[in-house]
């Protein structure tokens, strides 16, 4: 390809990329921040750090162009230097002078907004106030909005997720406040009466942990040193302070909740909504109370549920500490034992294990009856290696024959998989280890009382010296771990109370398969269906103190014979429950002795209920009426099975409908690195912190102040201050709720770094210097046009006005389809390179004519009114700032509050929508591109010279005839006009082209000096070509970059089966780096540079006697 085909290419792309490039782009890299000092002080309404429009001194000014040039000479050339590390490829940030709100303001009063605003944005000035007086206006009930004059009289109601009470929300909970709050307060401001629920989770076995670690941390106390309502006025305690704190943290993030209707899981309310589910699930024959395998915490003595069991995987042998237990475990080692053939000395049969400890409980071996290893043994008898008791050898087709050597042992009292195939060849379980994870007295003396891993090394001992030990090898696996103690999960078997799924199962299943659930993103509909395909029973016991206590009860006959059945009654009541019992036995009520069920029900099960307990159910509330089915569900992605799986059973079950007819679900979010988000890794974040900044002492106490364990806490600490060495800049909310709203929810998971939100931050600010300069325009006799009489005066007025109404179409679409990234781009687009990089530069000058032309100062307040209320949903606290302060229009009242303003909607501003003219105005960006390019090359700074457009087809050169005047402004150059077709090239002048058929030419003669711009030439290329030449030497030829594709493709998909496998491994991978797309991007533009450079040389060789001395700029 021709060298000025290439420029040509590059050229358009560059103006193309510039200003559509979508929010992503913009964010600094992944890395820590790193200030230049600490964090800022506070100062009263006074800004000095950020010199502001005509104050700018020429000093400033100067280095101001020098770093643009820079900027734009780094930009040309497309080079990302390699980052050596974290530390060292930091972006640096300087803190910025807070700014505060010192007007005096009770809570819930309207803030003056008579003031000034201030030289430059502080989240800190803007936020103030604000959102007490939303909640005392009622702005955020839904019977507030039935008086909008834009009421629709549609209703969107929605509950927030219950954060669980064991702590602060996190950055996960932000991003769910920060989804959830756009949707609810777009809706809002469409005109629909909007119910947004708030709630929190009593979180019986996190609280219950977390308590209980306090107190001992405190006083030294375990739980059971306490009574029961001793230890639950503990827990209430410690829920009334940190459920307070979450409230901060919900109204920090400007979630527009009906404070009024806030309900927590163990209210009145909601604890009579569990009983009346219990009572009527069991009346139908859908809960029942059996001995069963359950997932057992021995740590915390309690049965688990599966989302509190973190799948860990082990590549070999691995060690662990263990709570209880004295010296590290050894797992992930896979243990042979020979089983003897009874009968024959000299035969055995060989099974691997990596339990040895749960060796007394077995029962039998199996083989696969197609295993001709062992088809001679069928029906005999084995000897057990530690009791010598015969065991059967039974033949299953379940069994894998290829697997280690083809003979499993059956334990069907600590093994699912072992369970099901004892109970389907009538093996009687063995329990061998007791509930605090000892072993029972079924091991023998020897035995009974030591911990499970204890008894694991004696048992390793005595198959040695028995001579039955038959080797010890790595093996991976995968461990079952207890997330909320740290322990081993076992299962064992115990009397609960279980849920029957298979039904309401199969009803959930259908309602994705018909459509009347929708799932989104559609691709989670294969594992909803997977789910309730191989759905099991529901274990609801948990054996805690905190939780909502079962409303069952054990009739005590004083004269039970031996073996009969425990007689259990359920009721609302204990009255209730007697007079069951008395219809069951046949006895007076009086008579009977009812013991209640000391066990709690599990988390989920209440919170299974919360859309409709929320409401009011089981009354028959006005709520319930208007607002159930709920609209939307939305919640991260990790709950999609455990809750939201559960409410659908538990509510169509028990209302008779779907809860609601949508589930919206975002990816999880991780840290930079890609790490979950845990409190031992030290990366959990409190949304304030990055709202209000913090400095990295404060970030090390607050992890001083929680439960972690030392060894837990060094790790965290040390984390911290490796990722936040200088601690959080302030941010702002709405800088985190923009950053958290622009990660499209097709993606994966959510990677958020600091310096994401930071610029943010950045955007904001530049609305906000917009606004400033917006209302200076304006001046204080402005009187707004009605929006649909406004008619733009100009082809530029017209572009701004197109893109305006384009905007409005694409929020209204992203808002529709829910997906937040559409509008987030859409704006970030239209308020930074439309209006900021374009319009407003391209008016100053037309605002300078004597008289004002009284156009721009129309479209300039409609831009910023329509503007602001298409970013009110994201951006609450900025845009009701700014919004106050423009002029009313003439004619209705005015909303009093942006937050239940009007929502522009696409057809209002059809009008203005021409993307003819836009398509034209595109070709003008990209002849501005061109005229900075080559500014850049020539290193013009000051000086403004003459610009001529040629085309070779006559009807191009209108194209740009309407647009002379804001081209030569945006190129920084001085008159520009049009060069007849066919007309000979201006003598002296640089020479671009723009297509095929369009050259542009900019005046150089006396404006450059050859003599001195040619050594600066020579220079910038021959770094540039020594760079090329690197860049060379690192990208691989082709054959290379295929065999390391190759590799990351074999890799890549090792790594996804693992994944799948092992269900909650989020590592990565060392995957071997090839040509990416970016270092071909590189090279291309580089290239492209060193020959710019070189035409621009000969240009200015050719000058040297035509210009012997540059006139001054």
């Amino acid at each position: 390809m021709c060298s000025v085909c290439v420029e040509q290419i590059l050229t358009r792309f560059q103006a193309l990329l510039m200003p559509h490039l979508p929010l992503a782009s913009f964010r600094p890299p992944l890395w820590g921040l790193r200030p230049s000092r600490g964090l800022p002080r506070s100062h009263p309404l006074s800004t000095q750090s950020e010199p502001h429009g005509s104050h700018i001194t020429r000093r400033n000014r100067e280095a101001k162009q020098k770093r643009l040039r820079e900027k734009q000479a780094a930009l040309e050339a497309g080079i990302a230097r390699k980052s050596k590390s974290p530390a060292e490829s930091s972006k640096a940030w300087t803190p910025k002078e807070i700014v505060l709100y010192e007007i005096p303001t009770e809570p819930g009063e309207k803030k003056d907004v008579s003031q000034p605003l201030p030289p430059a944005y502080s989240p800190r000035y803007v936020e103030a106030a604000w959102y007490p007086w939303w909640v005392r206006e009622g702005f955020f009930k839904p019977e507030y909005q039935t008086q909008l004059p834009h009421a629709t009289g549609e209703t969107f109601s929605m509950c927030i997720p219950p954060p669980n009470v064991t702590g602060s929300l996190h950055i996960g909970h932000a991003l769910t406040v920060a989804i959830q709050d756009a949707l609810v307060r777009w809706h809002r401001m469409r005109g629909d009466q909007v119910l947004w629920v708030p709630g929190s989770d009593h979180a019986g076995i996190a609280t219950q942990a977390v308590v209980e670690k306090q107190l001992w941390k405190e006083r030294r106390v375990r739980r059971h040193e306490l009574s029961r309502e001793e230890f639950l006025r503990e827990v209430w305690k410690w829920k009334d302070e940190k459920g307070g704190e979450i409230c901060e943290q919900l109204r920090a993030l400007g979630a527009s909740l009906d404070w009024d209707r806030e309900c927590f899981t163990m209210d009145p309310g909601s604890s009579a909504a569990v009983t009346e589910a219990f009572v009527r699930l069991h009346k139908a024959g859908l809960l029942y109370r059996n001995r069963q395998l359950v997932n057992w915490s021995c740590a915390l003595r309690s049965a688990i549920s599966d989302i509190e069991v973190e799948s860990r995987p082990l590549p070999g042998r691995t060690e662990l500490r263990l709570p209880g237990c004295p010296t590290p475990v050894s797992f992930g080692l896979l243990v042979s034992v020979a089983f003897p053939v009874d009968g024959e000395p000299d035969a055995e049969v060989v099974v691997g294990t990596t339990r040895p400890e749960t060796l007394p409980g077995d029962v039998a071996v199996a083989v696969h009856p197609d295993d001709s290893r062992y088809t001679h043994l069928h029906g005999r008898q084995l000897r057990h290696p530690l009791t010598g008791q015969l065991l059967p050898l039974i033949t299953d087709s379940a069994v894998q024959p290829h697997v280690g050597t083809g003979a499993v042992k059956v334990t069907p009292a600590h093994s699912p998989a072992d369970a099901e195939l004892g109970a389907r060849h009538g093996l009687s379980p063995l329990s061998v280890i007791a509930e605090d994870g000892t072993m029972t007295s079924l091991c023998g003396d020897w035995l009974q009382g030591l911990h499970r891993f204890v008894a694991r090394g004696k048992i390793m001992s005595a198959l040695r010296e028995r001579g039955l030990f038959r080797g010890l090898q790595d093996h991976p696996m995968v461990l079952p771990i207890c997330s909320r103690s740290g322990d081993v999960v076992e299962y064992l078997l115990k009397s609960q109370w279980f849920v029957r799924c298979r039904e309401m199962g199969d009803r959930a299943a259908q309602a994705v398969e018909s459509g009347a659930l929708e799932l989104s993103p559609s691709f989670h509909q294969k594992n909803w269906q997977h789910w309730f395909s191989h759905i099991g029973d529901w274990c609801v016991s948990r054996q805690l103190w905190w939780g909502h206590r079962i409303p069952a009860y054990l009739v005590v006959e004083e004269h039970a014979e031996d073996g009969r059945k425990d007689c259990w009654v359920v009721g609302r009541t204990e009255a209730e429950a007697r007079e069951v019992a008395a219809e069951l036995t046949g006895r007076p009520g009086a008579e009977l002795t009812l013991a209640r069920d000391p066990d709690v029900l599990d988390t989920w099960f209440s919170s299974a209920l919360f859309p409709f307990s929320a409401l009011g159910w089981p009354q028959e509330t006005q709520d319930l009426a208007r607002f159930y089915p709920l609209s939307l569900l939305e919640t991260g992605s990790d709950l999609l099975l455990f809750w939201v799986g559960r409410m659908v059973m538990l509510g169509t079950q028990l209302t008779g409908q779907l809860p609601f007819s949508k589930v919206l679900l975002h990816s999880m979010v991780r840290d930079r690195q890609g790490r979950k988000m845990s409190k031992s890794l030290g990366n959990v974040l409190d949304p304030r912190d990055i709202i209000s900044g913090v400095e990295l002492q404060v970030l090390q106490e607050k992890l001083e102040d929680g439960n972690l364990d030392p060894a837990e806490l060094a790790i965290a600490a040390a984390a911290q201050r490796k990722d936040f060495p200088h601690g959080i800049p302030e941010c702002g909310t709405d800088a985190l709720r923009f950053t958290l709203c622009s990660h499209g929810a097709l993606g994966g998971d959510l990677h958020l770094s600091v310096s994401e939100v930071l610029s943010s931050r950045h955007f904001c600010n530049k609305i906000w210097n917009a606004l400033r300069f917006i209302l200076n325009a304006l001046g204080e006799k402005f009187v707004p046009q009605p929006a649909e009489e406004l008619s733009p005066s100009s082809p530029v007025d017209a572009w701004i006005l197109s893109c305006l109404a384009r905007t409005a179409r694409e929020c209204e679409r992203g808002f529709l389809t829910q997906e937040l990234s559409l509008v987030t781009h859409a704006l970030h687009h239209f308020w930074l390179h439309n209006l900021c990089d374009v319009y407003l530069e391209a008016v100053k000058p037309v605002l300078l004519h004597s008289p004002r032309p009284p156009g721009p100062p129309q479209v300039l307040f409609s831009c910023a009114d329509v503007g602001l209320r298409l970013l009110a949903p994201l951006m609450p606290f900025l845009a009701e700032e700014l919004w106050q302060r423009l002029p009313p229009r003439p004619g209705a009242p005015p909303a009093p509050s942006i937050s239940v303003a009007p929502y522009p909607s696409a057809r209002s501003l059809e009008h203005w929508h021409q993307p003819q003219l836009e398509q034209r105005f595109s070709r003008v960006q990209e002849a501005v591109q061109a005229l900075r390019a080559l500014r850049a090359t020539y290193q013009l700074t000051k000086a403004r010279p003459r610009v001529l457009l040629q085309s070779s087809e006559p009807g191009e050169q209108g194209l740009f005839e309407a647009f002379l005047e804001p081209l030569g402004t945006l190129g920084y150059c001085g008159a520009v006009g049009l060069l007849p077709p066919g007309a000979a090239a201006p003598s002296g002048w640089a020479q671009a082209p723009l297509s095929d058929t369009i050259q542009v030419y900019m005046e150089l003669q006396g404006l450059v000096d050859p003599q001195t711009h040619l050594p600066l030439l020579a220079a910038r290329r021959h770094k540039l070509q020594k760079q090329l030449d690197g860049l060379r030497a690192r990208t691989p030829s082709e054959g290379e970059a295929e065999t390391q594709r190759q590799q990351r493709v074999r890799l890549g998909e090792a790594t996804r089966e693992a994944r799948l496998l092992e269900g909650v491994w989020a590592g990565g991978g060392g995957l071997i780096p090839g040509p990416s797309p970016a270092s071909l991007v590189q090279l291309s533009s580089l290239q492209l540079e060193l020959s710019k450079l070189d035409k621009a040389a000969s240009h200015l060789r050719q000058l040297m006697d035509a210009s012997p001395s540059p006139r001054e700029p």
